[in-house]
């Protein structure tokens, strides 16, 4: 089973998948953004966007469905994924292979967003790439937010201001686990 937790940039999808470790240590954390780190060493991104890799797509999906079929273990996957042909592709991989995702949005104020991606710290030896990096997320929120609209009709919506704990309840209700810690 794959958990896809989505949401724009300083929604808490890397948050709310530490918490759903520490009750469920068993599932395996897959962030794909280290897959995009690979290609950009490897080949250039000409639109700065790994996701706009179709070996990306690709790799992200075949990953994932080898993580499930090779260790049996829930999979949470913590990555902002918006762009509806980019999600149909993934997720349409993930289940021609047969494998269960549960795919849950994170939905924050763009008010809050800000806030939380002002308050991160992405490169702390380099405050201009810190900043530059910041305003690439921070210049997403639309994006994302446009993107509900969009998303699978089995997406699940989540409020993102609640606490760690409520939204590991929800996704655990979600999947049919107990949210007992």
């Amino acid at each position: 089973m794959i958990v896809w937790l989505n949401g724009a940039f300083g929604s808490g999808k890397t948050t709310l998948a530490a918490e759903l470790c520490a009750r469920r240590p068993e599932a395996l954390v897959y962030d794909p953004e280290l897959v995009g780190q690979v290609l950009r060493r490897i080949v250039d991104v000409p639109t700065g966007d790994f996701q706009d890799l179709r070996l990306w797509r690709r790799q992200v999906a075949h990953l994932a469905v080898g993580l499930v079929e090779e260790y049996r273990r829930p999979v949470l996957v913590p990555m902002t994924l918006v762009n509806p042909e980019y999600v149909g592709e993934i997720f349409g991989a993930l289940k021609d292979a047969g494998t269960v995702v549960h795919h849950f949005f994170l939905k924050v104020s763009p008010e809050v967003l800000v806030r939380r991606i002002d308050g991160r710290s992405f490169t702390p030896d380099d405050p201009e790439r810190d900043e530059e990096v910041r305003r690439w997320c921070k210049s997403k929120i639309e994006m994302c937010a446009a993107a509900v609209d969009t998303l699978p009709g089995d997406t699940v919506f989540l409020d993102g201001e609640l606490t760690p704990g409520e939204l590991a309840d929800r996704v655990l209700q979600g999947v049919g686990a107990s949210p007992d810690r």
